[in-house]
């Protein structure tokens, strides 16, 4: 009797466990994404107040259902106006000043999600609605005035995750950029006092967006014959 109660037993976690990782893991994704930028700086310190459309292409490694590594290819418009301006800027009282220029933004980001992410079915315990935190680093091109202005940024943000079928997956993501840079308007030092410090100073830019990825490359390629 309990030799059957034993072999009952385990025969259930076999079926279990065969049913919890019925469906294949990937490694990747590619998608596209599209949303908001605004840029912060000396002729704007709101962060929602000047906001322009963006696009991006986006590349995702997954390492596990907790962590992946993030490469993202986005452009988008900065615009700004001297009468935006929080402090005063003699130089600009009588002559007011406006730009609008061109950003160009690549940048690798590390993922870290809250929870297990999947379908249930690929990850024992996985969910598939995740909120997540991002960090990285990267380059910015702002173009469209006098000189262009070339500089890293260090993306930080937070997003959440869902994914709607086994290999759709949509987001919504928001990440501020600091920049090395206090030329992405096209004004350096509006006073013509010199600042110090890494990012003392410095031109700014956040972005609002949702995304949309597709999950391809299983880690099991016998699981998945017809990817």
């Amino acid at each position: 009797m309990i030799r059957h109660l034993i072999t009952a037993i385990f025969a259930a976690i076999a079926i279990t466990t065969a049913t919890a990782q019925s469906e294949p893991t990937y490694k990747r994704e590619i998608g596209v994404g599209v949303g908001m930028t605004n840029y912060i700086g000396d002729f704007n310190g709101s962060l929602t107040k000047g906001m322009q459309p963006q696009a991006s292409l986006i590349y995702r490694r997954v390492f596990t259902p907790y962590t992946a590594l993030k490469f993202d290819l986005a452009y988008a418009q900065i615009n700004g106006e001297s009468s935006n301006a929080e402090s005063y800027y003699p130089a600009y009282d009588s002559q007011k000043y406006a730009f609008k220029h061109n950003l160009f933004d690549l940048n690798v980001a590390y993922e870290y999600n809250f929870w297990p992410y999947g379908t249930g079915n690929d990850y024992r315990g996985a969910v598939r609605l995740t909120p997540y935190i991002l960090i990285g680093l990267g380059a910015t091109l702002a173009t469209g005035g006098e000189k262009n202005a070339f500089t890293a940024n260090l993306p930080i943000g937070l997003g959440l995750k869902y994914k709607i079928a086994q290999r759709v997956n949509l987001g919504i993501e928001w990440a501020f950029h600091a920049t090395l840079s206090d030329k992405l308007d096209g004004i350096e030092d509006p006073y013509g006092i010199p600042s110090t410090g890494i990012f003392k100073n410095t031109d700014c830019y956040s972005t609002l967006r949702a995304t949309i990825t597709y999950s391809f490359s299983a880690n099991c390629p016998a699981c998945n014959k017809d990817r």
